[in-house]
């Protein structure tokens, strides 16, 4: 029977991230540093209040706090580069539609059939899109993280203030998710940016979303991958997947495309015959909703596409276009190739 954990809990997910938060991040990480968290006149209040609105020991907290400190190599990765590379499809593209990402869908896919066609037949999601997430995330599971994640979030929530507000409420997720759990905070590993498992969940995403799908009583999106599928699938019906619709289409055009266009966003607010009439041609249906999707590349024509509200959906996972699009090529061409 399926168990859906933390539905009430007011978790935002880190879509407004780049798709480097979301993948774990490879590699040895340096030793943190310094006083611990345990120390932090911030840290302290956090606790005091968690215990006061949560029911937790703040002393227990702060000893758990103790045993972690302040990771630099967490606020390296996190800042945005100081000299950032131009947008590009055609550099980005070929880190996630490789064959070795493609056969490893296959095999994925073979490996976990009756699940992924479960999760699709009950969340209405396709069992390629469900996969090419997880292919793109961790690389089916390969690359979870090596971070621990209390230390992670603390490190973003009292020492990176861009964001130090959405990190502070996604550490009080994480203490809620591993009570629930029975878990030690000090146990889990994640990604750099406090995200966990095989789906690469954050904390509130994992509580608002995750399901138990292989029916032992609990989540573990780590452990086990019947529960990662149907969480993907489910993450995706719930923020409006439309079963047995088009994801995206690509799109030619007469002349320069009208800026307004493109600065429309990536949520489909177009009528398809109107661009048409413009000069925008496709297959989709006229009567269709949709976006107009840039791909761009410097120095070469830039690749346009029309996405529907399935192609917006995948952004809810990771808020870019080049990120959906990457999910959407690689789910096709994982297919494909299944079915050769």
């Amino acid at each position: 029977m399926l168990r859906i954990f933390g539905l009430n809990s007011g978790a935002q997910f880190l879509g407004p991230l780049l798709v480097a938060t979301l993948i774990a991040s490879p590699g040895s990480q340096a030793a943190p540093a310094g006083p611990s968290f345990a120390d932090d006149a911030q840290v302290i209040a956090f606790a005091r209040d968690l215990e006061q609105r949560h029911g937790f020991n703040a002393d227990e907290l702060l000893g758990q706090f103790a045993q972690t400190r302040p990771n630099d190599k967490v606020l390296q990765l996190i800042k945005p580069p100081v000299s950032p590379l131009q947008r590009s499809w055609e550099r980005y593209r070929p880190r996630f539609l490789n064959d070795r990402r493609i056969d490893g869908g296959v095999r994925f896919w073979r490996a976990h059939e009756a699940t992924l066609a479960k999760a699709s037949a009950l969340y209405g999601v396709p069992p390629e899109v469900i996969v090419a997430i997880i292919g793109v995330e961790t690389e089916y599971g390969a690359n979870t993280g090596s971070f621990r994640v209390l230390e992670a979030l603390a490190t973003l929530a009292f020492h990176y203030p861009r964001r130090a507000d959405f990190f502070r409420t996604e550490l009080e997720q994480f203490l809620l998710l591993t009570r629930e759990n029975n878990q030690s905070p000090l146990a889990v590993k994640g990604s750099f940016a406090g995200a966990i498992g095989i789906p690469q969940f954050m904390p509130g995403s994992q509580r608002r979303y995750a399901v138990d799908f292989d029916g032992d009583n609990k989540v573990d999106l780590t452990g086990s991958v019947e529960d990662a599928i149907g969480s993907v699938a489910r993450f995706l019906e719930q923020h409006g997947w439309q079963a047995g619709q088009p994801v995206a289409q690509p799109a030619m055009l007469r002349g320069n495309p009208n800026p307004a266009w493109t600065e429309a966003g990536i949520r489909p607010t177009l009528a398809a015959g109107q661009l048409k009439a413009q000069g925008v041609i496709s297959d989709a249906d006229e009567a269709a909703t949709v976006a107009l999707i840039d791909l761009v590349s410097p120095g070469r024509e830039t690749e346009y596409w029309l996405g529907h509200e399935n192609f917006y959906v995948i952004t809810r996972y990771n808020r870019s276009s080049f990120y959906a699009m990457s999910v959407f090529q690689l789910a096709e061409e994982i297919r494909k190739r299944l079915l050769r």
